[in-house]
């Protein structure tokens, strides 16, 4: 008999709970919770970093690395704020910071330094975002995926960068005067010769096509443009050279008619005429003070534009809107006979070439009309500048103005000039042309131009009544308002 009462009953197997999963040490200590990677295919993981791209720290939460996610959204969010209360609180400061070259050498530093934070951000969320296992070809397409995201993000961030280093150059370039007096908010008024050069292949030097001086008020931005002939002939000379024209400028070659834009290049291939002045300075330094002799005030600054360089410019800022009175035939003969093409009459946009000859042409108009149409192009051209095409064409708007612009200008009065540029866009805008026949154009009455000038830019409530909005210079003393005259 068996010792035991009961039989032995059979042993269940116990069952095995599965283990926790075990918790593995980051190379700096930390405890890492789970699998190095998250299950789950090559398509889930550049969905997350394609995500990540646009909204940094995506993928980073997604694989539970919340502080890490967390402090990218953080950055991302202040980056974007920042921006966004630059752009919309600060935009009159960002406009002077614009023209600014070592302003502008900070912000391309700055783009390059962006564009690696944000190629690094890609990169970094697909490695956090990777399954574990995944096919060769999987991998391969993975790695397309995410070198095509960079490219997205850094192609963009590295063209804004060029063009603030190209835009910083051109403006050193240019913009190489010297300031001497004041800066703009401290002066009553500034006063900048625009001389449009005609510097045509088969001409020698440069002669200046068109001459207007544009006197702005700097306290309200209201500006009148005093428009000259470029024919004045006989006309009397400041003090120090009557001693060379008694009876007034003839000219220096033989055979010169003495006409007014004959002086620059005079000037040009005499230096004694300027003493002390470089080649390719002396013309405009000399224009400046003969027109600022007729004008009775004194010229500020030069701007010259060649207007075969002109065309580019146009282009660079999208073209130009006008209203043209008449058809305006253009090349061919000089006596209009057989022309190579018509500007149509009507309100329209012209591209670089026909906007330069809108300006130029000659055939079955006058002087005096392409003075009027050239002062209208200028108006026209300063209201309507595209500034997104302008960032757009931020290159070949720089290349179009070295080749074109030359002036007296220092860079460090631009900032503020693009104050007194706004102003100009809301205040009041004149012109005045010196033609026949209240002013004629052999021995030009001097006195009679000074008394137009004077009033013209006298303060609204000193000038005489019937002066502040006439339809035409010869009604009377305030000039005539060009966004009425122009359209």
């Amino acid at each position: 008999m068996s010792d035991r009462l009961w039989p032995e009953q059979p042993r269940r197997p116990r069952s095995r709970r599965p283990s926790p999963p075990r918790h593995r040490r980051s190379p700096h200590g930390h405890l890492r919770y789970g699998r190095s990677h998250p299950a789950g295919s090559v398509g889930r993981a550049l969905g997350l970093t394609a995500a990540s791209t646009a909204v940094w720290g995506v993928a980073h939460l997604r694989a539970g690395r919340r502080g890490a996610g967390a402090a990218l959204m953080a950055a991302f969010a202040a980056l974007l704020g920042g921006a966004a209360v630059a752009v919309l609180a600060f935009r009159e400061e960002l406009q002077r910071v614009a023209v600014q070259p070592r302003w502008l050498d900070a912000l391309a530093a700055g783009l390059v330094v962006l564009a690696l934070a944000w190629s690094a951000v890609v990169v970094r969320s697909y490695q956090v975002a990777r399954p574990r296992r995944a096919t060769p070809a999987g991998e391969v397409a993975a790695a397309v995926v995410v070198v095509l995201l960079v490219a997205a993000v850094c192609a963009p961030l590295a063209l804004a960068a060029r063009g603030a280093r190209v835009l910083g150059g051109t403006i050193e370039d240019v913009f190489q005067g010297t300031r001497a007096g004041a800066p703009f908010p401290d002066r009553a008024r500034v006063t900048v010769l625009l001389m449009g050069g005609d510097g045509a292949g088969n001409r020698r030097g440069v002669r200046p096509d068109s001459l207007t001086v544009a006197s702005v008020d700097t306290r309200t931005g209201d500006a009148v443009l005093f428009g000259l002939p470029r024919n004045l002939q006989r006309f009397p000379v400041p003090a120090r050279l009557r001693s060379r024209w008694p009876d007034g400028y003839t000219g220096s070659r033989p055979g010169a008619e003495g006409l007014l834009n004959e002086l620059y290049q005079d000037a040009e291939e005499n230096p004694a005429l300027v003493p002390g002045v470089p080649d390719g300075r002396r013309g405009p330094r000399i224009m400046k003070e003969q027109v600022g002799f007729l004008l009775g005030r004194p010229v500020d600054f030069y701007v010259l534009v060649n207007l075969f360089g002109f065309r580019d410019l146009v282009d660079a800022v999208g073209g130009v809107r006008v209203r043209v009175d008449r058809p305006i035939p253009y090349g061919g003969p000089s006596d209009g006979s057989r022309p190579t093409g018509v500007i149509p009459a009507g309100t329209r946009r012209l591209d670089g070439e026909r906007a330069l000859w809108f300006a130029r042409a000659r055939q079955g108009s006058s002087d005096f009309a392409r003075m009027a149409r050239q002062r209208c192009l200028l108006e026209a051209i300063s209201e309507q500048a595209d500034p997104r095409r302008v960032l757009t064409g931020v290159r070949g708007l720089s290349a179009a103005t070295r080749r074109a612009v030359s002036t007296d200008l220092p860079a460090e009065l631009l900032p503020a000039l693009v104050r007194l540029s706004e102003k100009v866009r809301g205040g009041d805008l004149r012109g005045v042309q010196f033609t026949p026949p209240r002013f004629p154009v052999f021995r030009p009455d001097v006195n009679a131009m000074r008394r137009q000038v004077a009033a013209a830019v006298a303060p609204p409530r000193t000038r005489r009544a019937g002066g502040p909005a006439l339809a035409r210079p010869r009604e009377g003393r305030g000039g005539e308002s060009l966004r009425a005259a122009c359209g």
